[in-house]
């Protein structure tokens, strides 16, 4: 990938679960993040979409180095930060910065937007003027007057918090940030103005984005490319415009169609049956075959691999190439019912009626 700004190489994260109060042995592992790869170019916006419990913050924290990979590498420009000094990561850490999901929770409300839109400045050693200065610049790129910063966070709205938020990424001139979630605390009337914000500013300073989302709406507005994650890993990859318009995985076809707005047809009309399974015991096969309405036999014994699509996507589904051809597209929740004979123990299954 061309001017790659951060690469992501076979990464997994499992977390062990002991049992006991004190010294308790490991009885599992949770798989967080079970061996994904993708990349995010400059200037680009790349979103991570899915449930919860499917891995996405996780992958978030490992790229702020908040958590250490169980293996796997993270590549920022071109180098592994596996091998990076203690000085080349606190250059990673000045590159990288985050807005976070909540508002509210995400600034210290003793501390005044001054301070804590200049705090990055000041642990990476800016001088008291240069630090007012870059503080205001970046006040005043996100909408907000250069007098917010002797004001206290509970003088602000919900979105004036946010941009606040954004402000205090960009002071540092980071080449990527992490939006975690930017807008899903925010009322419905000021998404769309964060949202354009954030693309403003991306145009302007050629910042490239991690966008982690349940919302599929403000993810096709945002992103360029879509990675969509089931327990860990990643089931499609490709185009926002293609995922959104032409799901090719019937796990992305069914978040499609549950956030497709009354008056549209979504290009498969399945939906979401069933329950996440355990992250720490994940069914045999398929992760998703247990809710799967198009499940074959093979689904259940054998993990299928991200397959490269003629359109340039990639899926990771046994429907491909051969049988994607004869499914109805057009099955729905009252024509289905649940049989358990046909996958044996992978678990309870969806079939259409007959």
């Amino acid at each position: 990938m061309n001017n790659t700004v951060v690469e992501i190489r076979n990464l997994v994260k499992h977390f062990p679960v002991k049992t006991g109060v004190i010294m308790g042995r490991t009885i599992g592992n949770v798989k967080a993040v079970d061996d994904i790869s993708f990349g995010v170019s400059q200037g680009e916006t790349f979103a991570l979409v899915g449930e919860s419990g499917c891995g996405k913050t996780t992958v978030a924290n490992l790229i702020l180095k908040l958590l250490d990979p169980t293996s796997g590498d993270i590549l920022f420009q071109g180098k592994s930060l596996d091998r990076a000094s203690g000085s080349e990561i606190r250059q990673y850490r000045k590159s990288v910065q985050a807005v976070l999901q909540d508002p509210y929770g995400a600034l210290n409300p003793r501390m005044r937007v001054g301070h804590i839109v200049g705090e990055p400045l000041e642990v990476h050693g800016y001088g008291r003027s240069e630090r007012t200065r870059l503080v205001r610049d970046a006040l005043r790129s996100v909408g907000l007057p250069e007098t917010s910063d002797s004001q206290f966070p509970h003088e602000f709205s919900g979105g004036q918090r946010q941009r606040i938020g954004v402000a205090r990424a960009l002071t540092l001139d980071p080449s990527l940030i992490v939006l975690d979630e930017p807008v899903s605390n925010l009322d419905v009337s000021i998404r769309s103005q964060v949202l354009n914000l954030l693309k403003d500013v991306q145009d302007q300073r050629g910042i490239s984005f991690i966008l982690i989302s349940h919302d599929l709406a403000s993810v096709e507005h945002m992103s360029h490319r879509i990675g969509v994650m089931y327990l860990g890993k990643l089931v499609e990859l490709g185009g926002a415009e293609q995922i959104c318009d032409d799901p090719a995985h019937p796990y992305s076809a069914s978040l499609v169609a549950a956030s497709t707005p009354p008056g549209r047809t979504p290009p498969w009309q399945i939906p979401i049956v069933g329950e996440v399974p355990s992250a720490m015991e994940t069914p045999s096969g398929c992760a998703f075959h247990p809710r799967c309405i198009y499940a074959m036999p093979v689904c259940s014994q054998v993990a299928p691999s991200l397959t490269k699509l003629p359109d340039g996507r990639q899926v990771s589904c046994h429907l491909y190439p051969d049988h994607i051809g004869s499914i109805d597209k057009s099955a729905s929740l009252p024509g289905l019912e649940f049989t358990t004979s046909t996958i044996g123990d992978g678990g309870p299954e969806v079939r259409p009626v007959e």
